[in-house]
């Protein structure tokens, strides 16, 4: 058993509460254990200069941690983003495109934010999860004021993370338990368990393919239970996931 009384297969209880803000067509809070997420999205009624010859709308995404998410108190990112923000941000950022078809909106930028409220380990992949609800609740607030005909959503997309720890293969680690790992991974899954993007680090030797495979193996079964947390809490505000 875990620290948390978990075993090595099993994920943390995921809720997500949606609409989590009243002010922003697309938002939720997503709670994955003892980290918790806000993630909303933002409409803006222009793209990036880069792309004003492009026939298609643009999404991009931020990632922060508030100065109480964390045991000890993080700085405020005024004016500058660490690497790390602005690496999860892109994260996040690109495991949004892959879930929806730019080109059948118009030229729009949808704006992503991740805000880190609590943090125990997982955060990114919280933060993608919970950010493709409030990414669907924005497409559907297009549809419902007329500005698409239909969902440009081309696949669902959710996210968990695993790794090693004292030689055991453990799934959706914590804080706990992500600071001593000999090597962790985030896994970024379609519903068809078809990969979007994996990350995945070493500390101190490389990764054993064996054991890599073993906890994709895992992975792969707990991603059902992801992907009904965002169903569950879509299908709450009459939105289909």
């Amino acid at each position: 058993m875990r620290s948390d009384g978990r075993t090595a297969e099993k994920a943390r209880n995921i809720i997500i509460t949606a609409p989590y803000q009243t002010t922003v067509p697309g938002s939720c809070l997503i709670q994955s254990g003892n980290t918790w997420v806000c993630c909303s999205v933002s409409v803006n009624e222009n793209v990036p200069s880069w792309m004003k010859n492009d026939r298609k709308a643009w999404l991009t995404a931020e990632y922060g941690m508030l100065p109480g998410s964390s045991s000890q108190r993080v700085k405020r990112e005024r004016n500058y983003y660490n690497s790390r923000s602005l690496e999860i941000g892109r994260l996040i950022g690109r495991a949004l495109r892959a879930a929806i078809d730019l080109r059948a909106l118009p030229q729009i930028t949808l704006s992503v934010d991740c805000d880190v409220i609590q943090a125990d380990g997982g955060t990114r992949t919280a933060a993608i999860t919970g950010a493709y609800v409030s990414l669907v609740m924005a497409v559907d607030n297009l549809m419902k004021k007329g500005i698409i005909d239909k969902s440009p959503i081309i696949r669902r997309i959710g996210a968990i993370s695993g790794g090693m720890v004292n030689s055991k293969i453990l799934v959706d680690l914590n804080y706990e338990e992500d600071s001593t790992a000999e090597f962790d991974a985030n896994f970024v899954l379609s519903e068809d368990l078809d990969i979007v993007e994996i990350q995945s680090t070493a500390e101190g030797y490389p990764i054993e393919e064996k054991k890599f495979f073993s906890l994709f193996s895992m992975i792969k079964n707990v991603m059902p239970e992801v992907f009904k947390a965002q169903e569950t809490s879509l299908n709450k505000i009459n939105i289909e996931c």
